[in-house]
C-alpha cells in the first residue's frame, strides 16, 4: 500500500485516520527493509549501531512528539502509540525498547521540564538521533517505589554533587546523556527528588558493568555509579524537589508505549505462529486441522485485538489532555499479561522448535517476560488501579 492510498484509506475510528496509519506504513517499511535484515547481528553485539539511530533521525521516527523548532513533527500520544505497536511487531524487544526509552521515556523529562537553553540545546541532537539519552531512576532497592531511591545530590557552589548508584539502566552503556533522579532533601519523602541532567564522561559518573539480560538482548542496560559527580547547577531539570512529579507525570506515557509495544509482540507472534500450524504436519495432517489449537489461536487473537482498542482508545484520550492514569495503569497491567499468555500458547504450538535459539518465537517469548515487571510490574498496576477506583 503507497502512502496515498494510506491516507485515503478513511477508517471509522479516530485513531485510524490518515495521518496516522501513513506513519504506521513508513515505520513498518522501516522495520522490515532496516531492522529486520540485520537485528540478529545487535543481538550478539548487546547494542543498536549509531548510524541505525541516526537514520531513524533522518526519517522523523525520533522526534514525533515535538516541535518543529527541533526538528520533530509534532503528533500526539496515538502516534506515539503506532510507533511503539509496530516496533513490537519487528519482534526484535530489545530494538523496541532502546528506542522508545529514548524516544518516550528519557527526552520527555528535558522537553516538559528542561529550560528553553536545555531544549535549544539538547533537543535537535535527541530528535536527529546524534544524541542518545537514558533515564535513570530505578536503583538497586528501589524499583517501582520511586520515593525510597537513595541518590544523594548535595548542592555545594554552583554545582551539584552527586552520589549514589542505578541499575537496570537501558541505552545505560551506549547513551549520551543521563536524566538522573537523586534526593536534594532526604527528610522531605517524594517532595525531596530533583532530576539532573548528566552528560557521558562527566569526572564522577561512570558505567559500572554492563548487564547480561534474559531478553532484549539488543538493548544495552547498565549499572551505573554516582562518585562525587559535579555537574553545574544549571544541569537541574525543573525545580529543586518536583522530579518526582515528573517521574510520575512521564510513567503515563511510559506505561501506553510499553502496551502498545506488547500488543504489537503479541499480533506479530500470531501470524508466525499461523504461518508455522498451517503447514506444520502430524497425525497425517497439518497443526492447523485440530479444533483446540485454532480455537485457542481464535481466542488469543480476540483478546489482543480487544487490548488494542484500548491501547488506542486511552492513547486517543491522552492525547486531548485527560488524565488516563487509571486507564494506562490498566492497559500496562492487562497487556503486559496477555503477551505473555500468547508467548507461552505460540511456544508450545511450536513444539520442540519453539524452544530452540534459532527459532524467532523463543527469542520473542524471552522478550515479553520483562513486559510484564518494567515500567511497573503488574502487581503495582493493579494496586494502583484498585486505589482509584
Amino acid at each position: 500500500m503507497d502512502g496515498a492510498a494510506v491516507q485515503a484509506r478513511g477508517q471509522g475510528l479516530p485513531w485510524e485516520r490518515g495521518d496516522y496509519e501513513l506513519l504506521r506504513h513508513q515505520v513498518r517499511r522501516f522495520v522490515d527493509e532496516e531492522i529486520k535484515p540485520q537485528a540478529d547481528r545487535w543481538e550478539e553485539d548487546g547494542f543498536i549501531p549509531r548510524p541505525v539511530l541516526r537514520r531513524m533521525g533522518e526519517l522523523g521516527f525520533l522526534g514525533i512528539r515535538y516541535p518543529a523548532e527541533y526538528g520533530g513533527s509534532a503528533m500526539d500520544a496515538v502516534a506515539s502509540a503506532v510507533f511503539a505497536e509496530e516496533l513490537g511487531r519487528s519482534s526484535y524487544g530489545g530494538v523496541a525498547i532502546a528506542t522508545l526509552v529514548h524516544t518516550d521515556m528519557a527526552s520527555v523529562h528535558i522537553f516538559h521540564d528542561g529550560t528553553r537553553a536545555q531544549r535549544a540545546r539538547w533537543m535537535p541532537g535527541i530528535v536527529a538521533g546524534e544524541v542518545i539519552t537514558a533515564v535513570a531512576v530505578t536503583e538497586p532497592d528501589a524499583g517501582s517505589d520511586v520515593k525510597s531511591i537513595r541518590t544523594r545530590a548535595r548542592r555545594n557552589g554552583d554545582a551539584y554533587i552527586i552520589d549514589g548508584a542505578k541499575v537496570f539502566i537501558t541505552n545505560g552503556v551506549h547513551a549520551d546523556l543521563f536524566c538522573v533522579a537523586a534526593k536534594t532533601d532526604p527528610s522531605a519523602g517524594s517532595r525531596g527528588i530533583s532530576m539532573f541532567l548528566v552528560e557521558k564522561g562527566t569526572p564522577g559518573f561512570s558505567v559500572a558493568r554492563a548487564l547480561d539480560k534474559h531478553g532484549w538482548r539488543s538493548s544495552d542496560t547498565a549499572e551505573l555509579v554516582f562518585d562525587g559527580c559535579r555537574i553545574p547547577a544549571e544541569n537541574i531539570l525543573g525545580m529543586e524537589g518536583q522530579g518526582f512529579y515528573s517521574i510520575m507525570r512521564n510513567f503515563d506515557n511510559e506505561r501506553l508505549v510499553l502496551g502498545a509495544m506488547a500488543i504489537g509482540a503479541a499480533q506479530a507472534a500470531i501470524e508466525m505462529t499461523l504461518d508455522w500450524v498451517k503447514t506444520r504436519r502430524a497425525f497425517g495432517g497439518v497443526l492447523w486441522d485440530m479444533q483446540a489449537i485454532r480455537q485457542r489461536l481464535a481466542m488469543l487473537s480476540t483478546k489482543v485485538e480487544a487490548a488494542r482498542q484500548f491501547v488506542y482508545a486511552t492513547a486517543w484520550r491522552m492525547a486531548a489532555g485527560e488524565d488516563c492514569t487509571r486507564e494506562v495503569s490498566m492497559v500496562k497491567a492487562f497487556c503486559g499479561e496477555l503477551v505473555n499468555e500468547v508467548m507461552y500458547a505460540c511456544v508450545q504450538f511450536h513444539g520442540g522448535m519453539g524452544f530452540m535459539r534459532e527459532s524467532p518465537i523463543e527469542r520473542m517469548a524471552r522478550d515479553a517476560r520483562v513486559l510484564s515487571i518494567g515500567g511497573g510490574a503488574t502487581e503495582v498496576m493493579l494496586d494502583l488501579v484498585a486505589s482509584m477506583s
